[in-house]
């Protein structure tokens, strides 16, 4: 049997779809990023603080793993589990520009750490990366996950007023979205005679909008495979009293049915053409319009009745649908505000991909291809835990801090620690906040925006 988050699932959605061609804006937007990391010069190692705060968290999980590792048949060699998971995690923290790059570096000064090892070989690394059974990094990351969740927990930091409300009411509140990889590098191996360009995969990613950090992962090796197909995996994690916020793409009239049944609440967006008919109304204003409705048409449609809120914002009318009926429990502003919150898991995907380079793929084979998104991820919950401490030590939200900003600032704080000037991350990034920009900017609006005009009537938590 597969492992969750390992294994690749059956997808009826994307036959048809491998027949579409690639966009040739995403591509060469791909290319942009492949060449650019292959040329960038080195970047400074984090300082011994950041490491010891890195080292803190992911050891006892590594460790945890050795057992299974040898349960594998996997021999005790130089690239050991815990020297392969500081190398992948140091060249990626670093955003070294190849696995030829990094394997200089483990020659000269070591990763994270794992002192200076002279006896390996590139060849040898991406042998590694392609063989070591990725379900080792994905269990890594699932052992960090709890801890870091803890963390978030214990700091008391302000939230938006729709997150402080819904926190009260619901056990989970979880954003979900799949996310298309980029493309790889066809130069070696079996993809030099591939046709066209090969894509990475597809991830699916189950965001805690709260404490900002994924509570799973799953990944398709299709990457033309729909966001539908990732449905058993969700329904395998969710539980009563959690609330699901979902793209529109994932409108399905029978897991909606399940979901009711399993008293899991969520709140999407229908599509513009979605059937439904009007059976009561809650509360019908100028600009609110709050109803009861049965969802599709005579043909295909929701067992349990469904609600529809509809706000008038600047002209324009803006729907929402979610299987909790009774207003007391979830009112109207609060589905609104909430959804909004969706969008966090976007800012998610930006910095995995982007920010943490998950558009370049060190390797091409499927097992490497995951044990770098695990990788990826793992050091994202550690920068959002990081940047959670700031926010804490500056007494401000999380959405004020610059998560990027943060990750740029490590560079000079370990410049700081140096010269002498520092030895604690979050001290250092509290007393120079303005300095670097980790504080966002806030947009000056004439007009309240919809969700601002939603957060003006959430009823407040004492």
């Amino acid at each position: 049997m597969s492992r969750p988050g390992i294994r690749t699932i059956n997808s009826y959605a994307y036959g048809m779809a491998e027949k579409k061609k690639s966009k040739k804006k995403s591509l060469l937007h791909t290319r942009a990023i492949q060449r650019d990391r292959s040329k960038r010069v080195n970047s400074r190692p984090p300082a011994e603080e950041v490491v010891a705060w890195m080292e803190a968290v992911v050891h006892p999980a590594v460790y945890a793993q050795l057992d299974a590792y040898y349960a594998m048949g996997l021999r005790a060699r130089i690239l050991t589990l815990p020297v392969i998971t500081a190398f992948v995690l140091g060249m990626l923290w670093r955003q070294l520009g190849s696995v030829r790059e990094a394997v200089r570096v483990l020659h000269e000064e070591g990763l994270l750490w794992i002192s200076a090892v002279e006896e390996v070989s590139p060849q040898a690394v991406l042998a590694r990366m392609s063989s070591l059974p990725a379900v080792l990094f994905y269990q890594i990351l699932l052992d960090c996950l709890p801890q870091l969740q803890e963390r978030a927990q214990r700091r008391q930091r302000s939230l938006p007023p729709a997150l402080a409300w819904g926190e009260q009411h619901f056990s989970h509140i979880w954003a979900f979205d799949g996310s298309v990889l980029d493309g790889l590098l066809q130069k070696c191996g079996l993809l030099q005679e591939a046709a066209g360009p090969l894509l990475a995969g597809k991830i699916g990613t189950m965001l805690d909008v709260v404490t900002q950090m994924p509570a799973h992962i799953w990944y398709e090796e299709h990457s033309q495979a729909h966001d539908q197909t990732f449905w058993p995996w969700i329904m395998s994690v969710v539980s009563a009293d959690c609330l699901l916020l979902l793209d529109a793409g994932l409108l399905n009239f029978e897991m909606f049915d399940e979901l009711t049944a399993q008293e899991v609440g969520f709140v999407t967006r229908p599509k513009s053409n979605t059937k439904m008919k009007e059976v009561s109304v809650l509360t019908k204003t100028a600009h609110l319009h709050d109803t009861i409705i049965v969802l599709g048409s005579a043909q295909k449609q929701c067992r349990p009745q469904m609600r529809l809120v509809k706000v008038l914002f600047r002209g324009k009318w803006y729907r929402y649908l979610t299987n909790i009926l009774d207003p007391d429990r979830l009112p109207p502003t609060c589905v609104v505000a909430l959804y909004d919150q969706r969008w966090r898991i976007e800012d998610a995907f930006n910095a995995v991909k982007r920010l943490l380079g998950l558009a370049y793929f060190y390797t091409g084979s499927v097992n490497g291809i995951q044990l770098q998104v695990w990788a990826t991820w793992l050091l994202y919950t550690l920068l959002v835990d990081l940047t959670d401490a700031v926010a804490d030590a500056l007494n401000r939200p999380f959405r004020d801090i610059s998560l990027e900003m943060v990750f740029r600032g490590l560079y000079h704080f370990a410049q700081a620690r140096h010269k002498g000037k520092a030895d604690d991350p979050i001290d250092y990034f509290a007393r120079k906040a303005k300095a670097l920009s980790l504080i966002k900017q806030k947009r000056k609006r004439k007009h309240l925006s919809l969700i601002q005009q939603m957060n003006l009537t959430i009823p407040r938590i004492a």
